[in-house]
């Protein structure tokens, strides 16, 4: 079938595109003439593919077809005229001319919103469905019979352009495609549309779009959002037309405050506040509106009102001034019809459109990855000037499209200032709990209160959840380019680089690890962690699986790995910031948000991570932390209906709560890394001096504080006596001190209820008949200090050699030469499963018991050597699930299964 493509723009190109890849001939395209030197897109496509294209500025003169325009379409022979999108009167005499007739788009659900503003009216309207209609053309307006419709649901919040890009322009590509299919096939319909219900609305322009304030707040939602963008609703402010941009409707309960700002007419003054500015109807309820643009092109964020030409020009460094040069460049490219790119020249009065727009934003992505730039931007700096003082901002990382506000807790300390962030961090934005409830986080290495912090409250916890689900269903996170995000988690981790001996030093005042400890590992660690997951981002894929039961064979089905949604975190306190950093790193990468609960002791190095995931860029809502309590807040997070998956690192108790209570709530997605009893097994023909200096880590490293700690050290008989000696020796050479003393080996223990626990651990073995060979004590000293601790002669019976003691206690048991079976049986009569370990240079030996050993790591002939890429967990009560390695990522994942027939 021979067809004549009639329209412009790009759905008209798409149109011509498909219609071409159906095997359709076109055998003609008209479309209007070039724009400032600049050809419609529908041209410059069939151009490429040399189709005839003509270009006619208008199809008739005062009424009457132009006879020569006529000739050269009835020369094409065309036997449907397929109308995507025109904004030229078509003559009769063309329209009637094919064999097949005409048909045309309309997008509104015919009879309704007939005339040019069809989109635009189903908004302004607040009608609940919209969608589109191709009908066949006849001599009325928009009242020819149907040929085809489909309908969608109108979002509350859609706009003219999400509407369209959502709906209206692919699937109505597909529609008109389908059209032709049917007039093809000889299937086509011709259906009378009904009169009932049939309306007719107004071109929408600039001039007929000004704002009447005597509507309620949804029906000013409804008209500012019809009007969106194109022509925009404007009203007269502070003595100039002001268009408005980005409405949402608000919940009245939620409402900032802000700076009054008085608009004639209006029921009450609008506000102007950090979400944009608030307007009201004349029934007291409120809508927020995100833009504003004024009569000379300027577009700003609405919030910025009050502030708009305050900011001073930015001077360029030489490589800032490369930068320029190259955007230049682009913008040359993009506006072929300006002869020089001048400070002033304006990107929309230059002739750019949206699609201009896009690539501008590529552009700039492909020259600088840092500068991670929005549509919004482009037209709220659209002239060159503007547009790159805006970007130099943002890689300066000095964009304050929203200055976040910080209120610091600031010490002297380790020869530095610190600066701690001390409220909840909920939607971007560091606030106080509710009632203002605080408690204070105390320094183990004295006792002493470090400061207060605000204490997280249910209704914070609802917050901070509906906070996250916004930004992952409805944010720019929820639908950023994989690698853009990975571009963003490696920005954090550069923050937490530049900032690591800060926030060493308040891991070192808050939990009490030795400064040098928490440079390398606490914060080091973490750093590594969220560079490596930053990599991941762009790696996640599915599969493609032959499947052979189902009839007929011509099948493809295939996997994608999709993020899970909101995720709840809850850590503990022996490693605050790098059990934030395996489990939040990973969540990331997958594209999930978080609501993270640090724990209530150790909550400052949570905070400081907060403020820096903030200013590397992380949109609102993407990180979430609530200091607080376990019974609350942690309880909360467990039942929340709106929590898709919880990770906790932390005790077996409390791990069988949470999973009861994810269980009975909505069924979450669960991961657990529990409590540990780690057997470590020293063979005689081990390294005597690896072997000590190794099971001396095992047990004390971080001051025994550590999940993964050599809670029992099996010892061959006859070499028992031997090792003891000089693990006692060891211990007696080890400095205990203040932390941030870069000669301590061994800094406080976390709290004060720990260091009971401890005592009374130690106690209950001497009770038992353990032999204490030292240690076993408070240290006589400000702070909650206890002495590295030995116990030999400890029988599988005791309660030292089956619970956890979690501190600087080392339980030694000693087993027969040659009776491998028997201590891999005594190592293995557990409930936990964390990890292990064997010292041996049989490599034979080593292979059958790290074989035989029933833990998630075995170690051999080392210990604690965790990397980013290997993955981390326990088996049996010490949980299941993983943290670091790719298995990770999985933890914060679904597979979705497609299956099509084809």
């Amino acid at each position: 079938m021979k067809i004549a493509l009639i329209g412009q723009s790009l759905f008209g190109q798409e149109v011509y595109k498909e219609l071409r890849k159906e095997g359709y001939t076109i055998v003609g395209v008209f479309t209007i003439p070039d724009k400032d030197g600049r050809a419609d897109p529908l041209a410059t496509e069939a151009e490429k593919d040399g189709v005839a294209v003509f270009k006619f500025p208008r199809w008739r003169v005062k009424g009457q077809a132009i006879p020569e325009v006529v000739a050269q379409y009835k020369a094409t022979g065309a036997e449907l005229n397929v109308l995507p999108f025109c904004s030229q009167f078509i003559p009769m005499e063309v329209i009637d001319h094919p064999k097949h007739g005409s048909i045309i788009y309309h997008p509104s659900l015919l009879p309704r919103h007939r005339g040019a503003s069809a989109i635009n009216w189903t908004l302004i309207h607040g009608d609940k469905k919209g969608g589109f209609t191709v009908f066949w053309a006849d001599d009325g307006l928009d009242t020819g019979p149907i040929l085809l419709q489909r309908e969608c649901d109108v979002e509350p919040n859609d706009t003219v352009n999400t509407i369209y890009k959502r709906f209206l322009f692919p699937e109505g590509v597909k529609g008109t495609v389908e059209a032709v299919r049917l007039i093809a096939e000889g299937k086509a319909p011709r259906i009378s549309q009904p009169q009932e219900g049939a309306t007719y609305e107004c071109i929408q322009k600039k001039d007929n779009a000004k704002i009447d304030w005597n509507q309620s707040a949804e029906a000013l939602h409804n008209w500012i959002r019809g009007n969106d963008k194109v022509p925009g609703a404007w009203a007269e402010v502070e003595g100039q037309k002001v268009t408005f941009y980005g409405s949402t409707l608000v919940d009245n309960g939620s409402i900032a405050t802000g700076q009054p700002l008085q608009i004639p007419g209006a029921s009450r003054a609008a506000t102007v506040t950090k979400a944009g500015l608030l307007l009201y109807g004349n029934d007291s309820k409120a809508l927020l509106v995100k833009n504003l643009q004024f009569e000379d092109g300027k577009m700003i964020a609405a919030a910025q009102y009050f502030a708009s030409g305050s900011s001073a020009t930015v001077e360029l460094s030489e490589e800032e001034k490369s930068f320029a040069e190259q955007m230049r460049t682009v913008w040359q490219s993009i506006l072929s019809n300006v002869s020089q790119i001048e400070d002033s020249t304006d990107f929309f009065k230059s002739g750019a459109g949206s699609m201009d727009v896009v690539r501008l934003v590529e552009e700039v992505k492909l020259r600088a990855s840092s500068c991670q730039l929005q549509n919004e931007d482009v037209y709220m700096n659209c002239t060159f000037k503007d547009f790159i003082q805006m970007c130099v901002r943002k890689l300066r990382g000095e964009d304050d499209e929203e200055e976040l506000l910080v209120d610091y807790v600031e010490k002297n300390s380790n020869n530095m200032s610190i600066k701690m962030p001390h409220q909840l961090f909920i939607n971007g934005e560091f606030v106080d709990a509710e009632g203002g409830k605080t408690y204070k986080t105390i320094n183990p290495t004295d006792g002493t209160a470090i400061c207060d912090v605000s204490l997280a409250q249910i209704s914070d916890v609802d917050r901070a959840v509906a906070a996250a689900k916004e930004a992952f269903e409805e944010g720019e996170w929820g639908k950023m380019n994989p690698r853009d995000r990975g571009r963003l988690i490696y920005k954090l981790a550069d923050l937490m680089e530049q900032h690591q001996e800060e926030l060493a030093t308040i891991e070192a005042m808050d939990s009490g690890a030795v400064y040098t400890l928490a440079l390398k590992t606490h914060v080091g660690m973490s750093i590594q962690t969220f560079r490596y997951f930053a990599g991941w981002c762009d790696k996640i894929q599915g599969s493609t699986i032959p499947i052979n039961q189902a009839r007929p064979n011509r099948n493809l089905t295939f996997t994608k790995k999709e993020p899970i949604g909101v995720c709840a975190i809850v850590i503990p306190w022996n490693y605050p910031l790098m059990m934030l950093a395996w489990k939040t790193a990973a969540c990331l990468a997958a594209g999930n948000t978080v609501v993270l609960k640090p724990a209530q002791v150790t909550p400052l190095t949570a905070l400081k991570f907060a403020e820096l995931a903030a200013r590397a860029g992380l949109p609102k809502g993407v990180v979430n932390i609530l200091p607080g309590s376990g019974a609350l807040v942690g309880q909360r997070l467990s039942d929340h209906p709106d929590v898709r998956k919880l990770a906790f690192t932390g005790s077996t108790e409390i791990g069988k709560h949470i999973m009861k209570s994810c269980a009975v709530s909505n069924v979450k997605k669960v991961s657990l890394e529990l409590g540990g009893k780690s057997p470590l097994i020293i063979f005689s023909d081990c390294d005597m001096d690896k072997a000590l200096r190794m099971g001396m880590s095992s047990v004390f490293f971080n001051k025994g504080e550590n999940c993964i700690a050599a809670g029992r050290l099996f010892v061959e008989d006859n070499i028992h006596e031997h090792f003891v000696k000089r693990v006692v020796e060891e211990v007696k050479k080890m400095k205990i001190g203040d932390p941030l003393d870069r000669a301590t080996d061994h800094g406080p223990q976390n709290h004060k209820a720990h260091l009971d626990k401890l005592v009374e651990y130690c106690q209950i073995g001497i009770k038992e008949g353990a032999t204490l060979v030292c240690g076993g004590k408070q240290v006589q000293r400000p702070g909650f200090f206890f002495e590295p601790t030995v116990f030999t002669d400890v029988q599988d019976h005791m309660y030292i050699a089956v619970e956890e003691s979690f501190g600087p206690i080392m339980i030694i048991s000693k087993f027969k030469s040659g009776e491998v079976d028997d201590v891999l049986r005594r190592a293995n009569a557990t409930e936990f499963g964390l990890a292990s370990g064997v010292f041996t240079q049989d490599i034979s030996k080593a292979l059958y018991v790290s074989e035989k050993l029933n833990a998630g790591t075995v170690f051999v002939n080392t210990y604690n050597k965790t990397d980013v890429a290997s993955p981390f967990g326990g088996f049996k009560q010490s949980g299941f699930g993983k943290d670091l390695g790719q298995d990770a990522l999985n933890e914060y994942l679904k597979t979705k299964a497609v299956t099509i027939e084809y």
